[in-house]
């Protein structure tokens, strides 16, 4: 009998498996929608700025959008800058 649940534990834990993935895929869909459209707008005006005073790579700079609640929003920027001999 071990060895029938032995078989049986592991499918089960595949379809959880399989499950959490798919919950995973679901909300970073979810969070990928609700991101208002005005951010990679956002984005290019903060670059620009950040470009007046230090010239960074794009990829240097990501934008996190997250709604935490009804009333509240979460933007993120996280901004890499480089050594300071690589200012302009």
């Amino acid at each position: 009998m071990t060895l029938l649940n032995f078989f049986l534990s592991k499918k089960k834990s595949t379809a959880d498996m399989a499950k959490e993935r798919l919950q995973i895929i679901v909300a970073e869909r979810k969070r990928h929608e609700c991101t208002p459209d005005y951010i990679p707008a956002m984005k290019r005006d903060v670059l620009n700025v950040i470009c007046k005073y230090i010239q960074i790579d794009p990829k240097m700079l990501t934008v996190q959008f997250e709604q935490k609640d009804d009333d509240i929003a979460v933007l993120e920027f996280n901004i890499i800058i480089p050594e300071s001999g690589e200012n302009t």
